[in-house]
């Protein structure tokens, strides 16, 4: 392979940042600019050697870097890429470069849906890893197993998140159009990414468009307790229907193919029995908690036998799962309070996120946090459904949405009406301003035992760390 220069333009983004490392162990030369370089991404950049530029300048691009990858949040007028369309550099998006240097000539594992994909990812990754294959892979967080978000391998498989957040400004379609599939898990499908996406109708024409890619040898996993899966693989773009072969998985549907029985949930493990088509495959144990990771986990068994992974294998791998950074991790525990971060924003993730916590942690209160930091988050259409999604917490808390100056207030998700609502239904629930203000209010009422759930997808100006800082000031 020929080793080239590529610069990254927005190289501190999560997936930039992996794919900059990525080029790096091909052994290509990498630089990266982005307008700050905040940890953790920043320190990851500075250990993988990345040569990074703080700001957009004309001057990074001179010489000419054979390859520049255009961020997706990158748009006109940025410095960078103003020079890059006036003298005609070689430009290419994120998942351009991706399928082109990592995919094409090998065997494409996509992992999409709308919750889900990173943890799916990551278990895939870990089974296809126990099971010897030796995948290469690209999550969109730190898979615990390896200790990092990326691998590149000799071997032919490659298992990546297939994200439907459109590719770059001068390619608005999603990402996972361009990860050339042979394989596709579709977890889950709901309305998400309002910037983007209008409508449902809009993001099943993006989901319908990725089955339509599967060749003919290949192969779908569905998941049938989603109306809106069944929905596209039942009515897909084309007239003569899915052309590959597709496997089904639910724990709500004895229709589907691969399900899960005789659950039982523990603070430690998580147990179930798997059945195909109405046959016992095993029974699976994995520290993993919640009936959605009951669900991720089933559509990667489904996956692995398609895969040719022996059963044994997987069975050690679900065991032996680690998780992923951000999702149900536990930052910290100090005085017998334990602080836990997660990504969920969408109203399903946060009851699902709940739920999981909840028998984990059967006997005592959940203090759920929560801040609207997403755009979908921040609008108003999922008004009536956030009240209902704090059910497994007792106590709740939510900032007030992150920029609101950038939506019209008669668009906004209005805090104070969920809060209203949650006080009807008997429950504590304040909106308060901050980290620090809702730091402040909670460290001196938490009790021992009880469980605090942080949810955001940004860094919730490090509340985590704060309040458990803070606990360690109230010895009780």
């Amino acid at each position: 392979m020929d080793k080239k220069h590529f610069h990254l333009i927005g190289v501190c983004g999560t997936a930039m940042g992996s794919l900059a490392g990525m080029l790096k162990t091909q052994g290509h030369r990498v630089t990266g600019s982005d307008k700050a370089f905040y940890p953790p991404m920043g320190d990851e950049l500075k250990r993988l050697g990345i040569e990074t530029y703080e700001g957009f300048s004309a001057d990074h691009l001179k010489p000419a870097p054979d390859v520049v990858v255009v961020g997706n949040a990158t748009s006109r007028g940025n410095a960078e890429l103003e020079y890059v369309l006036n003298h005609k550099l070689r430009y290419a998006s994120m998942p351009e470069v991706i399928r082109e240097n990592f995919i094409r000539g090998h065997h494409s594992t996509v992992v999409a849906g709308t919750h889900g994909k990173t943890t799916t990812t990551s278990i895939l990754a870990w089974v296809m890893e126990v099971g010897g294959l030796d995948p290469s892979f690209l999550i969109g967080g730190v898979a615990e197993n390896f200790g990092a978000s990326f691998k590149v391998t000799s071997s032919k498989y490659f298992a990546i998140e297939g994200d439907e957040y459109d590719t770059a400004y001068f390619d608005k379609g999603p990402k996972f159009l361009h990860y050339l599939p042979d394989l596709v898990i579709l977890n889950n499908i709901e309305y998400d990414h309002a910037d983007i996406y209008p409508d449902l109708d809009a993001v099943k024409k993006s989901f319908r468009l990725l089955v339509n890619l599967i060749p003919s040898d290949g192969r779908l996993i569905a998941g049938w307790d989603s109306p809106v899966v069944r929905e596209i693989v039942e009515n897909p773009i084309s007239p003569q229907g899915v052309w590959c072969g597709i496997e089904t998985f639910g724990i709500d549907h004895s229709d589907a193919k691969w399900t899960a029985g005789d659950i039982v949930f523990k603070p430690e493990e998580t147990r179930f029995k798997v059945f195909c088509e109405g046959r016992e495959y095993g029974e699976i144990r994995t520290p993993l908690a919640g009936m959605f990771n009951v669900r991720n986990c089933l559509a990667v068994i489904a996956a692995s036998e398609v895969l040719g992974i022996e059963r044994k294998a997987v069975s050690e791998a679900l065991s032996t799962f680690k998780s992923v950074k951000r999702r149900m991790q536990v930052r910290g525990t100090v005085n017998q309070v334990t602080v836990i971060d997660d990504f969920a924003h969408h109203p399903t993730a946060i009851r699902e996120t709940l739920l999981a916590v909840k028998q984990k942690y059967p006997d005592q209160r959940i203090v759920a946090i929560f801040e609207p930091r997403s755009w979908t988050t921040r609008k108003k259409i999922f008004q009536t459904e956030y009240p209902l999604s704090f059910a497994p917490a007792q106590y709740v808390v939510i900032a007030p949405i992150f920029e609101s100056f950038r939506l019209a207030a008669d668009d906004q998700l209005s805090v104070e009406e969920v809060i209203s609502d949650l006080e009807k239904q008997g429950k504590q629930a304040w909106s308060i301003e901050g980290a620090d203000a809702i730091v402040e209010h909670l460290a001196p009422i938490l009790l021992p035992g009880d469980v605090v759930v942080v949810m955001s997808n940004g860094g919730f100006g490090g509340i985590h760390q704060k309040l458990l800082d803070a606990l360690g000031g109230h010895q009780s």
